[in-house]
């Protein structure tokens, strides 16, 4: 994908859909003017104001009885998603894209180990992912690719009539997140980033315990990436073309926030409620990259181009502040030797939970709840999207099963006619805080504002529902048997 094919997809018409035409400019942002600082136009389309074209948040598609899904990107993530559908009833994996040949085909091989047909084969050129946009049996494309293909690819995949599921981040720059949530309002398909970690257990919990005021009202909340990702990053095989070392060079900020904000996110009802306001961003300098880079380079002439002293600084701390008042505070390191952790921390006025560092805790008052206390409350308020899938999710996998929750459901949804738990608003949002907290960082920790994606409709949206008095009709195959005819219907 070439960068200059980015205004085919702005315009009316491409890809032969023709659905952009009229009103488009609406809600796009212009460029700004680039000064000499190269991060100086952010600051310009961070205080821009819009009109919005139709409201996606709790917009319901018409339902799907069988959803065919073509699947673009098969390296890291793209092989895990074909594995997880193949286990989820009414989902027909028509067509499989990857520009390495070779990848497709063990991709077909794990579409034949569950008793499943062959998929068509996209594959041998940068743009054959277009061909498979394109494609008339396709309802939703899921896409795993780099971070700066998955713009274009869920924009192609809308203006022809799919919905998009896209790979965190789904946008890199404020202006392609606009391009997302004006396609999403114009052809009115969905746009969703897959962001896994608002359907891990704990989250699950502690989300549907916020809904029923067990914290009293929220004040703050906090998450994280925390990640040592430094060997991983530097190796020649695990990223396609060194594609995320190349993100960490030249980028300063938080590059990848929203696994921690995600979740935080939905339980202060940010985009349905409230909104954020303005953030402000601090990096350290690197002392872990560049010169890991030095190393390699003296032992291998291939990382000598990657030997420079540009990369990010190793942890960057962002605050956030939002239109009710509350604050949110988000962390990200990859390159230090620091145990995982998202932190995932809510504190309300009358107690907080914490996920991490583990076990899970749980306080009201000043007191953290005993082991036996938590056990009884998690029993009594474990939310029935949990009560429905979570336990084959564990089976069936996906970083414990959240991967398996967050496609069930969006497959659940889309089957059912329901409004999906994360729109393209939240995929702009989260995704935006990457852009947002760059500018700050090159500006001595300056504040800078937030854009409202909603375009004001927030304060009437409706908050993220995990009551399912609707839909919960989706079949889960049990794995073990796979191959037979023996099906699970829940």
């Amino acid at each position: 994908m070439k960068t200059n094919r980015r205004d085919f997809f702005r315009l009316a018409g491409a890809g032969g859909a023709g659905l952009l035409s009229g009103g488009l400019s609406a809600c796009k942002p212009s460029t700004g003017t680039r000064g000499e600082h190269p991060l100086s136009y952010i600051k310009d389309e961070a205080g821009k104001t819009h009109t919005q074209l139709f409201n996606m948040s709790g917009f319901a598609a018409p339902k799907i009885e069988t959803v065919g899904v073509g699947i673009i990107g098969l390296g890291m993530r793209g092989p895990g998603a074909v594995e997880r559908m193949c286990s989820i009833r009414g989902v027909e994996i028509r067509a499989l894209c990857d520009k390495q040949p070779d990848r497709v085909q063990k991709a077909q091989k794990i579409l034949e180990s569950h008793g499943h047909p062959s998929a068509r084969e996209y594959s041998g050129s940068e743009d054959a992912w277009m061909d498979l946009c394109q494609s008339s049996d396709i309802d939703l494309v899921y896409i795993c690719t780099p971070w700066s293909l998955h713009t274009p690819m869920a924009v192609e995949s809308m203006i022809n009539g799919k919905h998009a599921a896209v790979e965190v981040p789904a946008a890199t720059t404020l202006e392609d997140a606009w391009l997302l949530v004006e396609t999403s309002e114009k052809t009115r398909q969905h746009c969703m980033m897959l962001e896994n970690c608002c359907y891990d257990y704990f989250e699950l919990l502690t989300l549907n315990l916020v809904r029923k005021g067990f914290f009293g009202e929220l004040i703050h909340a906090e998450g994280a990436y925390l990640h040592d990702l430094l060997s991983l990053n530097f190796s020649k095989t695990a990223y396609s073309d060194m594609w995320r070392l190349e993100e960490n060079r030249q980028r300063n900020g938080n590059l990848y926030p929203t696994h921690g904000l995600g979740p935080v996110c939905q339980a202060l009802n940010i985009n349905r409620g409230d909104r954020m306001d303005y953030l402000t961003s601090m990096s350290t300098d690197d002392f872990k990259m560049a010169p890991m880079a030095e190393q390699l380079a003296d032992e291998d002439p291939f990382f000598q181009k990657y030997a420079t002293p540009t990369y990010r600084g190793n942890v960057n701390s962002t605050i956030i502040r939002t239109g009710l008042g509350k604050t949110i505070m988000l962390q990200h390191d990859t390159s230090s030797p620091r145990p995982y952790s998202r932190i995932h921390l809510i504190s309300g006025t009358l107690g907080i939970a914490r996920k991490w560092p583990e076990p899970e805790r749980i306080a009201l008052g000043h007191h953290w709840m005993d082991r036996e206390e938590q056990q009884l409350v998690a029993e009594l308020h474990t939310p029935e999207l949990l009560k429905r899938v979570g336990n084959l999710a564990k089976k069936i996998g996906g970083h414990g099963g959240m991967d398996f929750i967050m496609d069930w459901r969006l497959i659940d949804c889309l089957r059912n006619g329901l409004p999906l738990d994360q729109d393209v608003y939240d995929a702009a949002l989260w995704s935006s805080i990457a852009p947002l907290s760059e500018w700050s960082v090159s500006n001595r920790s300056n504040s800078i504002e937030v854009p409202d994606f909603t375009c004001g409709a927030y304060s009437k949206n409706e908050p993220v529902d995990l009551k399912m008095e609707a839909g919960g009709n989706t079949g889960v195959r049990i794995p073990g048997e796979r191959k037979s005819s023996v099906q699970l219907s829940i």
